[in-house]
């Protein structure tokens, strides 16, 4: 573990991570975003890509060669087995990706935000802390349907998919309850910012 202070952000879909990202690079705190690094490693050219063709074939490629995302989540959707080997591939890569972006951070302290780090377990081997956006499922739900034009059904198998809020809150050492507005949470924000400078001063 590196002396610097390293902060794991996550939470349940659609519960504000977002903004609660947002808000910490606007206070000058790096933070390093695994779904950046998941889509890093396979851009074209990139060994993760050759990888994922390897293993599920031509089909999951646009005719420009970049990933057809869609086609590959079609794929694991309708095999566990299938998905387990895309994770087998891509999570050692994303890590390493993640790492070599953390090296070149600069700021008192660092972010990895990772929306699966509890159900990816280890994640006491990566962070010092775990910060946890928590929300009320039904706000989940609404904000999730309202934002991505879903179904009841469709937001509820996909919360159904993701670790439990219980589970998360109790793997968390701080916690963000974000039920009020974006001012809100903003401020909740900037008082744990504080306190992680303090904690990184020590």
């Amino acid at each position: 573990m590196a002396s610097r202070l390293r902060i794991g952000l996550t939470g349940g879909i659609a519960s504000g991570k977002s903004t609660v990202e947002q808000r910490l690079i606007e206070l000058g705190v790096p933070v390093i975003n695994a779904d950046d690094s998941a889509r890093a490693v396979v851009a074209r050219g990139q060994p993760g890509l050759a990888a994922v063709v390897q293993r599920f074939g031509p089909g999951v490629l646009r005719p420009d060669g970049e990933l057809d995302r869609p086609s590959l989540r079609n794929l694991i959707f309708q095999s566990p087995e299938k998905r387990r080997d895309l994770e087998r591939i891509l999570h050692p890569l994303i890590r390493e990706h993640m790492e070599q972006q953390a090296s070149g951070a600069v700021g008192p302290y660092l972010v990895l935000s990772i929306p699966l780090l509890v159900e990816g377990g280890g994640a006491r081997d990566r962070v010092d802390r775990i910060l946890v956006v928590d929300a009320d499922e039904s706000q989940q739900l609404q904000r999730l349907m309202s934002r991505d034009s879903l179904s009841a059904q469709q937001a509820h198998a996909i919360l159904a998919a993701q670790a439990s809020r219980s589970d998360r809150l109790k793997a968390a050492d701080d916690v963000i309850l974000n039920s009020g507005s974006v001012p809100e949470l903003r401020q909740a924000v900037d008082r744990l910012h504080h306190r992680y400078l303090e904690l990184a001063s020590r």
